[in-house]
């Protein structure tokens, strides 16, 4: 644990971490210092002076917040005069040459040196010369477009394409009011993570060419949630907004800090995925490809059960614990086997060594857990054998495979349970719409082994039911993701001492039994 010490705030005694610097030690007890340059990702930089504070007997008298760190004793100054006409002077010169057009700004709304300039200058500008005029609507590749006009200068891109994504493309090039930042000639941004850099931009000079006026920031919804594009399970925002007489619509994923998982950052592909949420869905029941009704679409599907000798269940490596086991227990009832196969979600030597994974499922683990069989020659075997597929959002040809065994697979009668229409749907004799992971609430185990929570953040117009409540309606036992936990603890055991209310929501990291064998007492 942490040493703390004990420091004063304008007065007020605080506990803090030692050894952090000020702006993260003091704002971890809810005091904000104004900065523009500093971020936790990408250490201290100092050029902005925004975070200048007061030491009190300290020697030297003003220090940058960013670069000291706190110890015992300290007494800090923040709302003194001198400080406060140090940060008012500062925000008149990023101001000088800054357009005031907040109103058409993309980034307005969540833009700190909008909020900065609230909180401390207010001024009227003193300018009685032309400002300077720089580039816009710059594109600089990999989806990011930059208004030149609108940089402070902060220099955070900058860091980020060298000290995260190591590639270097961007620079900060001449002096004073002709100073800007630009990619090298011929290099533009070239990174599988370059969309972060409007994330850690602190002002509207970084902007996503996705995004970009689309909808005003304070009209969204951010839920929280987790992404869904590979096994890594990365934290994000999931902003939404339903407008009148219309269907929520997610605009954008943004990245959320989870230390234990992704830090503060998130892939390109993750980012941009949240089309797929609003895209291709399936949305009306079909019985040999004809819209029908609900109701009718799934009497189909039990009747079909029914009449089955040998019925193949298939999960997806997507669907939540609570889905997978519910689905075990149904495919029990109709003495189905339950097949976990999906190789077609892997695609081999696209991850990397930071965030992006080759596995492109977000549960693949729990299949493990739950003791649901994953192996193609057992899939195989069951396919061969079976009469009746039943996919509960498997995809089987996800990414183009699946070649050796689409035949196979397409001689069966096929029962397609999804959110998205894919081939499987095509083939289906009754094709079943659900919702899709940002509609619903479930847990999942990374890659890592770290079991982590989720809630539903999109509420539609006509919410899709999820799998659970399709077994219910099958007849099986699990009615909701509470009643599948008390089976999962007895079943598994690194979830025996789970409590599901009270997992972290930076998530739970879980030992397996190899782990434990190596733990020394």
């Amino acid at each position: 644990m942490a040493e703390m010490v004990k420091l004063f705030v304008n007065g007020e005694e605080v506990e803090v971490e030692k050894g952090k610097n000020l702006i993260d030690a003091i704002g971890a007890v809810g005091i904000e210092i104004p900065h523009l340059c500093y971020h936790p990702a990408l250490g201290a930089d100092g050029n902005c002076r925004m975070c200048l504070v007061g030491i009190e007997d300290g020697r030297p008298p003003l220090v940058p917040a960013c670069k000291t760190p706190a110890h015992e004793g300290m007494k800090v100054l923040l709302d003194a005069d001198h400080i406060k006409k140090i940060q008012r002077d500062v925000m008149e010169l990023e101001l000088i040459n800054h357009p005031v057009d907040c109103p058409i700004c993309d980034q307005a709304g969540e833009c700190k040196l909008q909020d900065y300039y609230m909180q401390v200058d207010l001024e009227e500008s003193r300018m009685r010369v032309p400002q300077v005029k720089k580039g816009k609507n710059k594109d600089f590749g990999c989806g990011v477009v930059h208004d030149q006009e609108r940089c402070v200068l902060c220099g955070r891109c900058v860091r980020f394409t060298r000290q995260i994504t190591e590639t270097g493309e961007l620079g900060i090039v001449n002096r004073t009011d002709d100073a800007r930042v630009t990619i090298f000639p011929g290099r533009p941004l070239d990174n599988r993570y370059a969309l972060n850099i409007v994330d850690i931009c602190p002002v509207g000079a970084m902007t996503s060419k996705d995004f970009r006026f689309k909808q005003r920031v304070w009209f969204l919804n951010p839920e929280k949630g987790i992404c869904h594009g590979c096994s890594k399970g990365c934290n994000i925002f999931i902003d939404h907004n339903r407008e009148k007489y219309k269907d929520d619509i997610i605009y954008r994923f943004r990245a959320r800090q989870n230390d234990l998982v992704n830090g503060y950052f998130i892939c390109d592909e993750g980012r941009l995925s949240y089309h797929r949420e609003n895209e291709g869905r399936l949305v009306n029941p079909l019985i040999e490809g004809k819209e029908t009704e609900f109701d009718e679409a799934l009497q189909r599907i039990q009747d079909e059960l029914k009449a089955a000798r040998k019925p193949l269940f298939m999960i997806s490596p997507n669907a939540t614990l609570e889905q997978m086991w519910a689905v075990k227990r149904v495919a029990t009832l109709y003495g189905a086997q339950c097949s976990g196969f999906s190789d077609s979600y892997i695609k081999p030597g696209d991850g990397d060594d930071y965030l992006i994974q080759d596995d492109k499922s977000a549960n693949r683990r729990g299949l493990e857990l739950l003791d649901i069989d994953t192996d193609k020659e057992s899939f195989v075997k069951a396919l061969a054998e079976c009469d009746l597929l039943v996919s509960f959002r498997n995809d089987l040809f996800r990414f183009g495979g699946g070649a050796d065994y689409r035949e196979q697979v397409e001689s069966k009668k096929i029962l397609v349970v999804s959110s998205h229409v894919n081939d499987l749907v095509a083939r289906s004799v009754v094709a079943l719409p659900i919702a899709s992971f940002s509609e619903y609430g479930g847990s999942i185990v990374n890659v890592d082994n770290v079991l982590q929570q989720f809630v539903p953040a999109v509420k539609k117009n006509s919410p899709p039911k999820d799998i659970v409540e399709i077994t219910r309606l099958l007849g099986g036992a699990v009615k909701d993701d509470a009643q599948a936990w008390p089976g999962m603890k007895t079943q598994v055991k690194e979830l025996a001492d789970v409590d599901p209310d009270q997992i972290p929501e930076q998530g739970l990291q879980l030992i397996s039994d190899s782990e434990e064998a190596h733990v020394t007492a």
